[in-house]
């Protein structure tokens, strides 16, 4: 079997090139993790590459885009309600299911997914191959990420209870600031100049992107490993972070569907409102997680964060083929 043959096959499962590289980071890490003088040179490394990712996105986002999702109320309320309304209270109502097979600070994870942003590049892509609202699905993406530099540590301060010792510094809540949304605001003021020349090097923003989230990763579990992470969650554990991950997926997804249909939304605001209000950012939440949860077990609380990543992208990658199939089947017919 030839390689695009094997990658074509792999994408009908979800599994593409970028799922393989995050899952080969973590094996990295695992086999040679950064210590001493490179732990430290990755970590200013990683402060500089999440805030050149936050800048390009700034500098890409047009603001017709936004202007034309927000006359769609309807579905950018949606799109927050479900991403920090019901999806915390469902994390919340899982939370002490995973605290009897998982360690306090994967618990913690667990909740930490519920309180983030949607996802941006993947939500919208999906959006696109199923046929959806795609203007709408940017907008909806790109607000819900805005809101969750303050929301998502806010939502996270509220919900866990104090005494597990995972609680957020204010200043955190600042220095979140400084290191997403200052560049992000910084790259809007740089569109005029550099917004043409994004649009033609769309491949090198996507290179950033990805990249960014995979060295976030490496220096994480390079952390974890280096104080044990794998000798305090074992195989078992790890399946049901998974079954809990998927169960939760499953969960706000049929959210999404009834409070598309029951509010009366088209079939391209209903698809938008699926992938954006039930998914979760990695590139959002890891460089948070860095900065909230500093000194504490890191590698633990993101690894709930990998997995649901994971999962989503495997099952809303299934879920846009299948859709955009059927369309595919109706135009021909």
């Amino acid at each position: 079997m030839s390689l695009l043959r094997a990658e074509a096959l792999l994408a009908r499962f979800g599994l593409d090139r970028y799922m393989l590289m995050l899952v080969g980071t973590v094996v990295l890490a695992t086999i040679l993790p950064a210590r001493g003088v490179a732990a430290s040179v990755l970590s200013h490394l990683t402060y500089w590459v999440i805030a050149l990712l936050f800048f390009l996105y700034g500098a890409r986002l047009t603001t017709a885009t936004i202007l034309a999702g927000l006359r769609n109320g309807r579905l950018q309320l949606a799109v927050l309600a479900l991403t920090f309304l019901l999806f915390p209270l469902f994390a919340l109502v899982l939370k002490p299911l995973s605290l009897i097979w998982l360690p306090a600070a994967a618990g913690a994870g667990f909740l930490y997914i519920g309180c983030l942003p949607s996802t941006v590049q993947s939500s919208i892509a999906f959006t696109a191959v199923s046929g959806g609202n795609v203007a709408g699905a940017v907008c909806a993406a790109s607000i819900s990420n805005l809101v969750g530099v303050v929301l998502s540590p806010a939502l996270f301060a509220l919900l866990i209870p104090q005494e597990t010792g995972y609680g957020v510094d204010p200043s955190a809540i600042w220095k979140i600031v400084q290191q997403v949304l200052l560049p992000f605001a910084v790259g809007q003021l740089c569109r005029p100049l550099l917004g043409n020349l994004l649009m033609r090097h769309r491949r090198a923003t996507v290179v950033v992107d990805r990249g960014s989230i995979l060295l976030i990763v490496y220096a994480a579990f390079s952390a974890g490993v280096v104080n044990g992470i794998w000798q305090v969650i074992g195989a078992g554990a790890l399946l049901v972070l998974g079954m809990l991950c998927l169960v939760l997926l499953a969960v706000v997804m049929g959210a999404a569907l009834l409070t598309g249909r029951a509010t009366g939304m088209n079939r391209g605001d209903i698809l938008a409102t699926l992938y954006c209000g039930s998914t979760k950012s990695l590139a959002s939440g890891l460089p948070m997680a860095g900065i909230l949860f500093a000194g504490q077990d890191i590698s633990l609380i993101i690894l709930p964060l990998m997995v649901f990543h994971l999962l989503q992208l495997a099952v809303c990658a299934i879920i846009a083929q299948r859709l955009a199939g059927q369309a595919g089947v109706q135009a021909g017919g």
